[in-house]
């Protein structure tokens, strides 16, 4: 019973952090946003004599910077990881409604590094096949590359 309020406590956190991270990444990525940091940084240069250029002054600039940069990073990373899911699951879409594409490419995100470096080979040699053809729209897939080329290069499919 405790698990699965605290797994709803971790939902709701999870939603508001999404919704408030995506206003503040609209807003800091906003010309407004830039004129204000601008207004800010300018206001505290201007007050620089009036504080005779203390070390309270420099202080002040260089720990407000340092907390909104530290706090921003959070908020960025939250974005990007949405933005990357969306663009994973949309690639995912074409791939899987593609007739010659290969379905073992659908989470491919999942892969280690080792792996991606076996399929990238691959990939380098599909490409040297491709540059080989004088049509530009021959396309092979990962699972018959050769057999589709060789199938591709004789008009059959």
């Amino acid at each position: 019973m405790e698990a699965k309020s605290n797994k709803k406590k971790i939902n709701k956190v999870s939603m508001l952090f999404n919704r408030f991270s995506t206003v503040v990444i609209r807003f800091t990525g906003s010309p407004m946003a830039f004129v204000i940091a601008f207004c800010v940084i300018l206001c505290w240069g201007l007050l620089g004599p009036v504080f005779d250029y203390s070390d309270t002054w420099q202080l002040v600039i260089n720990t407000s910077t340092t907390i909104i940069t530290f706090l921003m990073v959070f908020v960025i990373q939250q974005s990007q990881n949405k933005d990357t899911m969306a663009m994973q699951l949309k690639l995912n879409e074409l791939i899987s409604s593609s007739k010659d594409a290969s379905n073992r490419l659908v989470a491919i995100e999942d892969l280690t590094e080792e792996e991606l470096i076996v399929l990238k080979r691959y990939y380098t040699k599909l490409a040297k096949l491709a540059e080989a053809e004088a049509e530009l729209h021959t396309t092979h897939s990962i699972d018959e590359a050769k057999a589709v080329h060789e199938a591709k290069k004789k008009g059959v499919k």
